[in-house]
């Protein structure tokens, strides 16, 4: 019997961004809430924690799928509304993105920049981007115009600080008296097993490889395991840089991105690795993306090195999120959801909304509108149909 989300009794299991949003959200719904984390309220251990939460779905559009694309494009006034009913400030910024390249690398430019008005002439959501020679540049973006002599710009994109948010939904969740279980790892299958919550949902990033080793249905192999893919950002502190937005500099070798926070604080950052190893950033790393970003502005030189940190992404074999659910007649019903990749903090919104809409009513249009992979098995005594 599907109950109403105020009715219902969650258990939620994971408190990175995906566990947070969820726990947050089904609370200010009227629901019971129980969360459950291996580790302290801090998110030490998510990979949320490790990242730049640039929302750029045009940007993005030149290396992902088009329904991640049509994900992040739902998410961006979803991020607004979720930011404004938090009780805590978090800094978010929709000025859109500055792409940048030096002269040797103008022919990859303009085949990124062709790209890039393909897909926007083919979305109607999509604002198409805007060339901009030097002149144009010192009006947008002027502390990178001696340097530069032209650039592309993209409206409307965006970005937050991802650990202002982790912090804020915290708050929120003791605000609305979410039970917190800090410190304290559990098996969602034996939860379920357990029988005392309508739904648990599961949301452990990597933690839940093995869960996603499973057939749906069945306890056969999957054919999509979940792997890590290892991100590396260095945060720096730059009073001498007052980039306006996020800036990603096009570059065969060193492609990085600079996202700048409030307090004069950077993110940068480049593309992945595909490894789980969560060890230090390499030498080889840190002196390529110390060196790109000092060509994009020379006060970088000057900048306090804060951290240097790596995480995992996780993600399945197709690099797309998928959501699954087991239900079965007055049992706990099963959700997973997992495989947001590089794009979490641009997507998540879009996830949420799914999930919510799941969890309400058993099926959900904003996902197939969305085409995100929502996989449902029921089981009715002891045989699993799958949609």
């Amino acid at each position: 019997m599907q109950h109403s989300i105020a009715q219902s009794k969650y258990a939620i299991i994971g408190a990175g961004l995906m566990g947070r949003l969820l726990a947050a959200s089904l609370a200010q719904r009227g629901a019971q809430v129980q969360l459950f984390e291996r580790s302290g309220p801090n998110a030490s251990e998510a990979a949320a924690r490790v990242a730049a939460a640039m929302l750029a779905p045009l940007a993005e559009s030149a290396i992902t799928e088009d329904n991640v694309v049509r994900m992040g494009v739902h998410s961006l006034p979803r991020w607004q509304q979720i930011i404004e009913g938090l009780s805590n400030p978090v800094y978010f910024q929709q000025d859109g993105t500055l792409i940048l390249w030096h002269r040797q690398d103008a022919s990859d430019a303009e085949r990124f920049t062709a790209h890039l008005e393909k897909n926007s002439a083919q979305h109607e959501h999509l604002k198409a981007p805007q060339r901009l020679d030097q002149a144009a540049l010192q009006v947008l973006e002027p502390q990178v115009a001696e340097r530069f002599s032209q650039g592309l710009y993209l409206p409307n994109e965006g970005q937050l600080d991802n650990r202002q948010l982790l912090d804020a939904l915290g708050k929120e969740l003791e605000l609305l008296r979410v039970n917190c279980h800090w410190h304290h790892a559990v098996d969602p299958e034996q939860l379920q097993a357990e029988n005392t919550f309508d739904w648990v949902i599961d949301c452990r990033g990597l933690g839940a490889k093995t869960a996603w080793q499973k057939n749906l249905a069945s306890d056969l192999v999957a054919d999509k395991p979940l792997r890590g893919v290892r991100g590396e950002v260095i945060r720096l502190y730059a009073p001498e840089v007052k980039l306006r937005r996020p800036t990603r500099l096009i570059h065969p070798r060193y492609p990085i991105y600079i996202a700048p926070k409030e307090h004069d604080v950077y993110v940068v950052g480049a593309t992945e690795i595909e490894s789980e190893d969560l060890s230090g950033m390499s030498v080889r790393s840190a002196m390529e993306l110390l060196s790109a970003v000092y060509t994009v502005h020379s006060g970088f030189a000057e900048a306090r090195i804060l951290e240097m940190a790596t995480q995992c992404r996780p993600t399945l074999k197709d690099n797309l999120p998928e959501i699954r659910v087991k239900t079965k007649n007055n049992c706990t019903s099963l959700m997973l959801i997992n495989g947001l990749y590089r794009h979490g903090f641009m997507i998540s919104p879009a996830i949420l909304d799914s999930a919510l809409e799941i969890l309400e009513c058993g099926h959900s249009d904003t996902a197939l509108s969305l085409s995100l992979n929502v996989q449902q098995s029921v089981f009715d005594a002891g045989i699993a149909v799958c949609a």
